[in-house]
């Protein structure tokens, strides 16, 4: 009977994929998109969870990065590959969460097209500004801004994204008027340690270092919570403006129509594997999170609701 039964479930492909027959996943490299450059958030992260992976599964699990169009180059190459559980993506709030709003002619939908496997970390962005603004609390960032209306730039990695929408949403709810200057890469990053720029949202790992050193100033986190990367620095939440909440993340997503097994089977290994990885990643700045595929489905569907209203309401558009 019991043979029977495996026999029967083989045979309507619930316990092996078709494309597999009978070797065990992974029998061969597993491509893992990144839609941004090497050397960026969603790249390191990548890189680290995915040299445990190698290790736990016995193949390799090379990055490949395709940056361009706000991630969406990346993004639709993984939609268009084959649903057999050897192409994943690494990818954050902005391909899956925002781009629907901000481009109107994407030609394909994230998260239809595209299954959650698991969320690998919330990333707070956290408002710097450089050590010349005269500034030392949220509170004294926000006087000082209002008091000299288009004085204050701030850069962001490019139109719609978190760091913009996150210095969009202070704006709005204080009553500041600061001047927008996007960027591509990291030249927003360089203009604001040279002070051609005054504040900006950006990722805590793109910036933990250069507050520590002394050249940026942290005045608060975009999280609901406080990052225990940067301890002691208070949420915007927190310090006058409840309900802001504005941060990154990233996770593992597959090709729609990816077997439920292998799914199932990446699901595990990350979550067995993000323990081991937890105090380097609150060191560089990144909050490990685990969780079902179910779970991370239902956040990102939430962020696509929260941003969805937060593009419209400040009129970005990237078409």
């Amino acid at each position: 009977m019991i043979r029977r039964d495996i026999l029967g479930a083989a045979a309507a492909g619930l316990l092996l994929p078709p494309a597999f027959g009978q070797t065990a996943y992974p029998a061969k490299p597993v491509k893992v998109l990144v839609a941004f450059t090497a050397g960026g958030t969603t790249d390191i992260l990548a890189r680290a969870v995915t040299q445990k992976m190698t290790e736990r599964l016995g193949q390799p699990f090379p990055i490949d990065n395709r940056p361009g169009g706000g991630g969406n180059i990346g993004t639709e190459m993984a939609v268009r590959a084959p649903a057999d559980g050897y192409t994943l993506i690494v990818n954050s709030v902005g391909p899956m969460a925002v781009n629907q709003t901000l481009y109107r002619n994407l030609p394909y939908d994230p998260l239809k097209d595209l299954v959650p496997v698991v969320q690998l970390a919330d990333v707070p962005n956290v408002l710097v500004v450089h050590p010349d603004v005269p500034a030392r609390t949220l509170e004294e960032f926000v006087a000082y801004a209002k008091a000299n209306p288009g004085k204050l730039s701030y850069g962001s990695t490019g139109v719609g994204t978190s760091s913009h929408l996150s210095s969009y949403m202070l704006g709005q709810r204080s009553g500041a008027d600061t001047l927008h200057v996007p960027y591509k890469g990291s030249g927003a990053l360089n203009d604001l340690l040279a002070g051609r720029l005054q504040f900006m949202f950006a990722t805590i790992p793109s910036v933990i270092q250069h507050i520590k050193a002394g050249k940026l100033r942290a005045l608060a986190v975009s999280s609901a919570r406080p990052s225990r990367a940067l301890p002691g620095v208070p949420t915007v939440a927190e310090r006058g403006f409840p309900g802001f909440e504005a941060g990154s993340w990233f996770g593992f997503f597959a090709p729609r129509g990816t077997p439920a097994p292998v799914v199932a089977l990446l699901n595990r290994t990350v979550n067995e594997i993000l323990p081991s990885l937890e105090e380097q990643m609150v060191r560089e700045g990144a909050d490990p999170v685990g969780g079902s595929p179910e779970q991370f489905g239902r956040f990102v569907q939430k962020e696509y609701e929260k941003w969805a209203t937060i593009v419209k309401a400040s009129g970005a558009t990237a078409d």
